[in-house]
């Protein structure tokens, strides 16, 4: 069933696939690991704002604490950079178990203040436990490593990596697409609804925090290693802004579209910063209105309805030819009459 859905739609998803293994080809390599990192980021945020409806301000607590706990493994425990990743993503799941549980039940607002005030406990945290994160000079030399090969060219870890980030969308795109997805949408529609048709809405929540969560930390992650250092900067608030930049640049709920808005944001901010302009938000933030004021549903989102209302059109064009065609005039007999008898 999924192979049939998957092949349902193969310009789309031989596209994006060509896209992500040409990039290091088109771009400086780790620039193009950065963005795969943040479509992962943008892609998990996605499926709490898009998909539940709920606004996440405080991810990066998820993000960041994954890039520590994934620099501790790999430099203490010298394991290939993919186990260390998957530590840190299992620690970014078990971290939102109780961030969810005491915000899965809020709305609006108030879970967006909530979850960014325990953003800002981690943060304080990191920035206190000096002796184990570094403090302000973080955590630096992480290796990359996989299965005692020092993978230091950003070109092939780029490659060594992209798997990790495409099982963790295509996890996205299968929890969107299932049944569970679907009662997430619901209760994004109407959680009353949802409730009264006996579905736990309060743990379907936490669940899809926890989901979001975990992958979350596979790109934050994947990010340290990449990069070589955890810092501060991986757990502060701006990191959560970001990402819902991303989702809303690209279109909310159109799980895609956070992929595009990841190009665009790290593209320019590395395109900024190598022209030597430092003001790189004042940029991407006059950007960011234009887009929103002119694309409601975002880049992708508008495109999306854009063809939407195309087909809709020729779909009703040749509804309308085919009734306003005469209808043909039946077929003369070439026979004798009935009851006619030949001379």
């Amino acid at each position: 069933m999924i192979l049939s859905r998957l092949a349902a739609r193969p310009i789309p998803l031989v596209a994006g696939l060509l896209v992500a293994l040409l990039l290091p080809w088109m771009i400086y390599p780790p620039v193009a690991m950065d963005i795969a990192c943040w479509a992962l980021f943008a892609a998990a945020v996605d499926l709490l704002l898009g998909f539940t409806g709920l606004l996440p301000f405080g991810h990066a607590a998820f993000w960041g604490g994954s890039a520590y706990v994934t620099g501790l493994i790999a430099l203490h425990a010298g394991l290939p950079f993919p186990v260390a990743v998957l530590g840190g993503a299992a620690f970014a799941a078990l971290l939102a178990v109780p961030i969810g549980y005491l915000s899965a039940r809020l709305r609006g607002i108030y879970f967006a203040m909530v979850t960014l005030a325990f953003a800002q406990m981690v943060y304080f945290v990191a920035n206190q436990w000096r002796g184990l994160t570094g403090g302000e000079n973080g955590l630096q030399g992480v290796p990359r490593e996989l299965f005692g090969v020092d993978l230091s060219d950003p070109f092939f870890f780029y490659y060594a990596g992209l798997p990790i980030i495409l099982l963790g969308l295509f996890a996205v795109w299968r929890i969107v697409r299932s049944p569970f997805g679907r009662v997430l949408i619901s209760i994004r529609d109407n959680p009353a609804r949802a409730q009264a048709l006996g579905y736990p809405v309060a743990r379907y929540k936490l669940l899809a925090f926890v989901l979001s969560a975990g992958l979350t930390g596979l790109a934050g992650g994947l990010f340290a290693i990449s990069h070589g250092f955890a810092s501060l900067d991986e757990v502060y608030w701006t990191t959560s802004g970001q990402a819902v930049m991303m989702v809303v640049l690209g279109g909310i709920g159109t799980l895609w579209g956070g992929a595009l808005g990841a190009a665009l944001i790290v593209e320019l901010g590395d395109y900024l910063a190598t022209a030597g302009f430092q003001e790189t938000g004042l940029i991407t933030g006059a950007i960011f209105a234009v887009i929103v004021l002119a694309f409601r549903r975002g880049i992708w989102g508008t495109a999306q309805e854009l063809l939407r209302a195309r087909a809709a059109r020729r779909a009703a064009g040749r509804t309308a030819t085919a009734e306003a065609a005469p209808e043909p005039a039946p077929a003369e007999s070439s026979g004798s009459p009935a009851g006619s008898r030949p001379t």
